[in-house]
């Protein structure tokens, strides 16, 4: 049986899922959801009615880095080899954009949900997109000429901060990251991650073939 990826476009973790799934050339059946509407089909393997949900015939992988580790077991053409020293600067930014960043992109994004003032929230990423201005020299990608995990692990996060307020986000100090984001937008990696489907429908099983 062919893996299935329950996934909704727009979602960041279901984006980097994709591009993993791209870069490894690893086939499955694509089921757009809306994360409005979930099916009952995803969420009887998965209670956490989150995407991406990736269904194997013997096991569920639910968390994209672990669909990324997955489709990343051999190494794939055309992505980055980690030097130990890369590699441990990844880990240090990946997680730092899935826990802090995302904290704060969440309450700067969707402030009217949470109540409270985007500014600060605004600040804290702002602060860690200079942070990482510091450390990296994007040539075009983050470690050199091929793309790396770390790149697309955190840059759809990024994404989602420049269209909370693009003339805020391109006003900003961080060029490096500003080049580099928009270098991501226009790769041929992100345009085919980013192909829209029609919603997927149990009764017609109208799935699609990925990638």
């Amino acid at each position: 049986m062919m893996p299935i990826l329950y996934s909704f476009r727009r979602c960041p973790y279901a984006m980097r899922a994709r591009m993993a799934l791209i870069l490894a050339s690893k086939e499955c059946e694509l089921r757009e959801i809306l994360l409005k509407n979930k099916p009952d089909e995803m969420l009887e393997i998965s209670s956490k009615g989150t995407v991406p949900v990736l269904q194997f015939t013997n096991k569920v992988l639910d968390e994209s880095l672990d669909i990324i580790s997955w489709a990343m077991e051999s190494p794939a053409p055309h992505v980055h080899t980690y030097t130990d020293a890369e590699e441990s600067l990844s880990k240090d930014l990946i997680n730092l954009f899935d826990i802090k960043f995302k904290h704060h992109l969440d309450r700067y994004k969707y402030s009217s949900r949470y109540g409270i003032d985007p500014e600060d929230h605004q600040e804290e990423c702002k602060v860690i997109l200079e942070n990482l201005e510091d450390k990296i020299n994007p040539q075009p990608w983050i470690f050199g000429k091929e793309v790396s995990l770390l790149d697309i692990s955190i840059l759809p996060f990024i994404r989602q901060c420049k269209i909370a307020n693009p003339d805020w986000f391109f006003s900003q100090s961080f060029v490096k990251v500003i080049d580099l984001l928009n270098y991501f937008e226009n790769s041929d990696l992100f345009i085919r991650a980013m192909q829209k489907y029609e919603l997927w429908d149990p009764k017609k099983n109208n799935g699609k073939i990925f990638p």
